[in-house]
């Protein structure tokens, strides 16, 4: 099942990442044989958005814009077919969105929550660190808001600057008590999304708008789910292990390629799905086996989550470590506008990263 993105009218911003036109996916051994059919991401969101709603009658939507479908039109028909009541459009108050989606949480509801972008979900950090991901413990396990699920478009769209491009993943791996989702595809979004409005826990989901309508693939039409934390080979190797997660994999995958065809050098790619709880045994047999670790995100470097990685698999893996592990990430600005072609680590980056981490 080809995964194909097409992103007509970019230039040049996604001349560091050309080629992800023809990646290829496996069928998931648990999507294998079930019907499919193709959907992008933003369609995929909303297959699942649906599965949800119907399954539980007190499974709501709510946020800016959601109601006639959202500005990415990932809600479409939602209020059609499920009534006004269930989904319906807020203030532009994202402390309130989240405030609202934890009290309703709190009642026995299942609230779907979308904060418009990534980058504007900081005026409801509070809720999310000190109301949300505390709930059960400050309570004793007498009270919860595991019914919450938040979700929010993050990364580089090709004209985003620095309010409509950021990558906040890292502030909220270091919350206990939430759980943190980046999937890479339409197909690893509906799975992985259903997991997360299914999960006895907070999840914040954080969706690649940059693949909302360049990637497509076949995506089962019935209900099925990716189990949380788990993460996903996405190619086998034996030289180089390269871990990422959201639209980052895909570059991977293209630089794995790459490296193949012009230096005969196999790369594993690993999807980490999950960075919150993460698969720190799925990366350390990888790293055991192919000696070698790259982490890649579009996230600045410094305290980035592939810091987090490197730390754990050196810990891990010392003795079976070739060279030290790298980073290859976006810089420590602010992420910039004309100059987003080289803030992004795309794929001449990581087939540069592996050539030197090769001759280490």
């Amino acid at each position: 099942m080809a995964a194909i993105l097409r992103a007509p009218g970019l230039g040049g911003v996604w001349g560091t990442v050309r080629g992800l036109a023809t990646a290829v996916r496996q069928a998931e051994p648990a999507t294998a044989g079930l019907d499919a059919k193709q959907m992008n991401l933003c369609s995929a969101v909303n297959d699942a958005l649906h599965i949800a709603m119907d399954e539980n009658p007190k499974t709501l939507v709510f946020g800016e814009d959601v109601s006639f479908g959202g500005v990415f039109r990932c809600t479409v028909g939602l209020a059609e077919k499920h009534g006004k009541h269930r989904v319906f459009n807020t203030p532009l108050c994202e402390q309130g969105i989240v405030g609202f989606g934890i009290g309703a949480a709190a009642q026995g509801y299942s609230p779907i929550v979308e904060i418009q972008f990534a980058d504007y979900i900081f005026p409801a950090f509070d809720q999310i660190t000190n109301e949300a991901a505390k709930y059960r413990f400050r309570s004793g396990g007498e009270f919860n808001v595991g019914g919450l699920t938040i979700r929010t478009p993050y990364g580089a769209v090709g004209h985003g600057g620095h309010y409509h491009s950021q990558s906040p993943e890292a502030f909220f791996t270091h919350i206990p008590g939430i759980k943190v989702v980046m999937p890479s595809g339409p197909r690893e979004t509906k799975g992985l999304l259903l997991s997360a409005i299914r999960d006895p826990n907070p999840v914040v989901v954080f969706e690649a708008k940059m693949l909302y309508r360049t990637a497509v693939e076949d995506v089962p039409t019935g209900d099925y789910s990716i189990p949380l934390g788990q993460a996903r080979i996405a190619r086998a190797g034996s030289d180089v292990t390269l871990v990422g997660w959201g639209q980052q994999v895909l570059v991977l995958e293209q630089a794995a390629k790459e490296l193949a065809a012009s230096d005969g050098i196999e790369a594993e790619v690993i999807d980490l799905r999950t960075l919150l709880p993460w698969d720190a045994e799925a990366v350390a047999a990888s790293v055991e086996k192919t000696g070698r670790l790259v982490v890649s995100h579009e996230a600045p470097l410094t305290s980035g989550f592939g810091a987090e990685i490197v730390a754990a698999i050196s810990d891990r893996c010392f003795y079976s470590l070739e060279a030290p592990p790298l980073r290859i990430a976006g810089y420590d600005t602010p992420f910039p506008l004309v100059c987003e072609p080289l803030y992004l680590p795309g794929v001449q980056r990581v087939v540069d990263g592996v050539r030197r981490l090769l001759r280490a």
